[in-house]
Formats: C-alpha cells, sequence, structure tokens
C-alpha cells in the first residue's frame, strides 16, 4: 500500500436512489462522480449478497455468497431500457416519505415492490431470453453457482419458504432424478431468478465502467461464514459439519468477553475444513473470485477465522461451552494466492488477536484495519488503533457499519476515554467538532488507506447508525437525504484529503 488513498464507507441501499432504496443504477453512478470530485479514489460496501426481511434485512445473512441483491436492481435503468414502463413501476415505495427527517428503507415494501417489478420485467422479455447471446453466456459462466441458486430460491418458495431442511426428503438430499424432475418442470421459475441475476450483472457492468473512468476503486465485502438456510450448505453440505440429519453438529461464535458475559453464538455452520482441503479449497477461490469480478479489492469480515476459530454444540444456548479449533488458513492462503495473484483483501483482525492470526496476516501482506473509535479506552502504549501504533500497511477508519456515527460516539464516551481523545488531540472537542477531529486524525495517519463512514462526513449522529450489533430488528435502513449528495458537503473533506497527501 505505498500510495496513500481515501474513500468513503457507505452500503448501496443508504443511497437516496428512487423506489424505496438505494441501488446500482444512476444516483450510484453520480455518488462516484461526486467522490471523485471530492478527491477520493474508493469507495467501500457491505456485502452485495441477497437479504431478507425473516433475518432482520442483514447483508451478513444472506441465502447466497455468491448471488447479488436484486433489491439493488435500477427500476430506472430498467425503464431506459425499455424493459418495464413506469406503469410497470406504478407508485414507488417511500415516495413523499423523507420530509424533514431522515428517510429509512422499508424492507417489506421495497421487497413486494421491487419483486412486482421484476417479475413484470420477466413476462415481458422471457420469450426473448433464448436468443439473447448476453442472458446465455452469463448463465454458461456463473453455472456453478447460478444453477444451484436458481433452483434453491425456486423450491424454496414453493413450499412457503421453508428451510431447505424441511423440504421433502429427495429434494432435501438432492436425488439426481428428483432435481432433474423439478429443473424441467419449473424451469421457467428458475429462469426467472437467473434473469435477476442477468438483470443486476448488467448494471453492475455499467457501474464498475464509471468507476473506472473516474479512477475510483470499488471495495467489497466476505463474510467468512454463510448462512445454513442457504444455497449454498443445501448445494454442498459435506463442506460444513453436519449430522446425518443434515442439521450442523456446531456452529460458529465468539466466546465470552468484557463485552459480552455469555459470547456471541452466531448459529452459522462451520467448515468442514479435511473436505474443503480434499477438493482443493476450490469452493473458496471460486467464491473469491466471484466477489473480486464484482470488485477491486475485498475486505474479509472475521479474518482472525482462518487461523482459529470458536466452534459451539449446536444445542448450546449460548457460546459460553465453545472451544478454539484450528483452521488451516495458511494452506489455503497459499492455494489463493496462486489463483488470486496479488491478493487484494483487507483483513478484518479487530478484536483480541492472537499471533497466530498476525502470523497469517502478515505472511500474506495483507493490510489489517486501525478503527479510531478503539483508540482511546485503555492503555495507550498497547492499544493498536491508536493513530501512533498505525503501520503503513492497514487501513484506518473512524467507525464501520457495526460503532456509531462518531459524533453520537462522542456524546456516549465515558470521562476517562473523553479525556484521552482531547488530550491527545491538544484541545476540547465538542459534539460538532467530533466526527471533522476524528476524520483528521484518520487522513493524518500513516495507514495507506484511510475509509471514513459517510455519516460522519456528513456530521451525522445516532438517528444515521447503519447496525447495532446484537439487535436483530431496525438495522440496515438508514438512507441519504437527496440533499447529501450536494457538492458543497465534501468540500471541507477535498481540502483535508489533498493536505495529507491521499489526492
Amino acid at each position: 500500500m505505498s500510495v496513500r488513498a481515501s474513500g468513503i464507507l457507505l452500503h448501496f441501499s443508504s443511497l437516496p436512489s428512487v423506489g424505496g432504496i438505494g441501488d446500482i443504477g444512476p444516483v450510484a453512478h453520480a455518488f462516484v462522480r461526486l467522490l471523485a470530485s471530492a478527491g477520493q479514489s474508493c469507495w467501500q460496501f457491505l456485502p452485495l449478497n441477497p437479504t431478507s426481511t425473516f433475518i432482520g434485512n442483514s447483508p451478513y445473512s444472506s441465502p447466497s455468497a455468491f448471488a447479488c441483491n436484486p433489491l439493488f436492481i435500477s427500476l430506472e435503468r430498467l425503464a431506459d431500457e425499455g424493459l418495464v414502463s413506469w406503469a410497470d413501476i406504478g407508485d414507488l415505495p417511500g415516495a413523499g416519505s423523507e420530509g424533514g427527517a431522515l428517510s429509512r428503507v422499508d424492507y417489506e415494501a421495497v421487497d413486494s415492490h421491487r419483486r412486482r417489478v421484476l417479475r413484470a420485467a420477466y413476462e415481458r422479455n422471457r420469450g426473448a431470453l433464448a436468443v439473447d447471446g448476453g442472458f446465455r453466456d452469463f448463465c454458461r459462466a456463473e453455472a456453478h453457482w447460478l444453477d444451484d441458486y436458481a433452483a434453491f430460491v425456486s423450491i424454496k418458495s414453493a413450499h412457503s419458504g421453508a428451510s431447505w431442511d424441511e423440504w421433502p426428503e429427495k429434494l432435501c438430499r438432492r436425488d439426481p432424478a428428483a432435481l432433474g424432475h423439478w429443473a424441467a418442470s419449473e424451469s421457467a421459475e428458475m429462469d426467472y431468478v437467473r434473469f435477476e441475476q442477468y438483470l443486476f450483472h448488467r448494471q453492475w457492468r455499467e457501474l464498475r465502467a464509471v468507476a473506472a473512468n473516474a479512477g475510483v476503486r470499488l471495495i467489497g465485502d466476505v463474510p467468512i461464514y454463510v448462512t445454513y438456510d442457504s444455497a449454498d450448505v443445501w448445494a454442498a453440505p459435506h463442506f460444513f459439519k453436519l449430522g446425518e440429519d443434515l442439521r450442523p453438529v456446531t456452529v460458529a461464535g465468539v466466546p465470552p468477553d468484557y463485552f459480552s458475559e455469555t459470547g456471541q453464538r452466531w448459529g452459522n455452520p462451520v467448515y468442514d475444513w479435511d473436505a474443503l482441503r480434499a477438493d482443493g479449497y476450490r469452493w473458496w477461490v471460486r467464491r473469491l473470485r466471484r466477489n473480486l469480478a464484482l470488485a477491486d479489492m475485498v475486505r474479509i469480515d472475521h479474518f482472525r477465522g482462518f487461523a482459529g476459530f470458536w466452534e459451539i454444540p449446536a444445542e448450546e444456548a449460548t457460546a459460553i461451552n465453545g472451544r478454539w479449533v484450528s483452521a488451516p488458513g495458511m494452506e489455503l492462503f497459499t492455494v489463493l494466492s496462486r489463483a488470486l495473484p496479488g491478493l487484494p483483501f483487507i483483513a478484518e483482525d479487530l478484536g483480541v488477536i492472537t499471533p497466530d492470526v498476525r502470523e497469517l496476516r502478515d505472511t500474506f501482506a495483507l493490510p489489517g484495519m486501525k478503527v479510531l473509535q478503539f483508540a482511546f479506552g485503555g492503555d495507550p502504549a498497547s492499544n493498536p488503533d491508536i493513530p501512533f501504533r498505525h503501520v503503513e500497511r492497514s487501513v484506518v477508519y473512524t467507525g464501520t457499519h457495526d460503532n456509531p456515527p462518531t459524533r453520537a460516539w462522542f456524546d456516549a464516551l465515558p470521562d476517562g476515554d473523553r479525556w484521552r481523545f482531547e488530550t491527545y488531540v491538544g484541545h476540547e472537542v465538542g459534539s460538532d467538532r467530533a466526527a471533522t477531529v476524528m476524520q483528521r486524525l484518520a487522513l493524518g495517519s500513516v495507514a495507506g488507506l484511510c475509509l471514513l463512514p459517510l455519516q460522519d462526513v456528513l456530521g451525522l449522529g445516532g438517528e444515521a447508525r447503519m447496525n447495532m450489533p446484537s439487535i436483530p430488528q431496525g438495522n440496515w435502513s438508514w438512507r441519504m437525504l437527496p440533499e447529501h449528495m450536494e457538492l458543497r458537503r465534501y468540500e471541507a473533506l477535498a481540502r483535508m484529503t489533498a493536505l495529507y497527501g491521499r489526492c
């Protein structure tokens, strides 16, 4: 990371696009140009995978590690291309709801509306798909995950959304004859799922071209684990620690710590690393190659899990009775380094990081993360997030999607932490200046890359928080207002970016 750079952390759902949720259409293109005008060269977003209202709309819990979210397909682009009419689109969710307050995503309304419009687009154009060379090429190139995903979604829909382990036995256990019969009888439904992914692919290709022309790198995000009720586990149960009943034997989480007496029981099935090794880690190569087809660089969430992970018996209600299990991270990343030259990854190495995690990160020269909101608690001499301990091969943030905006963070600081913060910067700060002061610390850091949550650039407070960990509902819904796209709001950021040599 020899070239200093900076950028913005913002998920697509937060853009002020039409239709009740941000998308990858014209407003995303305008945001890329806005970033470039403000001297920013990177845009980091959260995982692009489909979300579900049944599991809190989290982009970190998805029915597929390979598919992309149809909710991000731009209605405007569909209309521009003649794939639907504005009459098909009809009344837009959330239209006129902004008023004087921050708008939010109403996921149920958006999901219902977007799927109705996408279904209309499919019905209008399904006859042409057979001769659409782009559609055929896309389906052929992505068949290694797309066929299973199309089957999974169509079967799940036909069974009222039931988890795959509750499907009829032959479909649950992927009996070849049963799957063949399903593919033949439900080919139209499976093609509809493929069509959604194709539309996303086409619109994403346009966005990538706009970003490349503007000199803005796109940075994606990959959760280490996958959701049990997903096409990934259904399609390859042997890659996960499941019992004869195809239910998880052990699940993932983290042990009890200062923040939680019972730890965190995430519930994701853990990998059977022996089975993945026997297959040459092809599943991981394909997964990360897919993400690097969408982005220039990828953050890997919970990177420490590649060195060792906390494994919890599935019957346990909490994470207390888990155990540490070693993972073959060195072996895996050796394979990845051959398949994906340069390993353009950011290692999310937050929390209690042991020597084996640091060794894995440093062996493959992966930048780790520094979060300034963690920098002013405890002993500065041993705190890895305080600016004087940063290293060039790292990425500095004021906060992440799991943190409150810096203004809200400052307002809630304990007296000791606030004293350390203000003593570090050499003056009293105040709530209205906290985000600006933190941006200066981040941009001035020796870290090669600086990424700022947009909420901090805009100086917003707790009302703009993206996610509250351990709170299952009400997250992921914050959206920008249209006036947040005005260039004047980014002039101070542009000046600081130039001052600290990150243009």
